[in-house]
């Protein structure tokens, strides 16, 4: 399963109707590749269908999608949104990630 904080679906909910997305009924897909300077990455996107294998999740209002082997890194994270002084954008909470790099944006296991 995956969390999304309160932040992150109001986020979520801005850059989907910005995008000609609906949160009611499209989803977030969340998953892994490799690259970055810790190993692996977070790709995130807006998608209107599932595709065989995926696992879907709700959390806060949000519909998540997630590949079968990006799930195995992801189970327990929250999608978070910061919009601090040390940068904008999504960050996720990952407790499967050994190593982080600085931005935050790739991880090792």
């Amino acid at each position: 399963m995956i969390k999304v904080s309160d932040t992150a679906k109001n986020k979520v909910v801005e850059l989907m109707n910005e995008d000609g997305f609906d949160y009611n009924t499209d989803y977030i897909r969340v998953g892994v590749k490799s690259g970055g300077c810790s190993g692996l990455s977070y790709d995130l996107k807006f998608d209107k269908s599932q595709l065989e294998g995926d696992k879907v999740f709700e959390d806060n209002g949000v519909k998540i999608i997630v590949d079968k082997k990006s799930f195995l890194y992801l189970i327990g994270t929250t999608l978070e949104y910061s919009g601090g002084l040390n940068g904008t954008g999504f960050v996720f909470n990952n407790p499967n990630a050994n190593r982080t790099c600085g931005c935050g944006e790739s991880f090792s296991l």
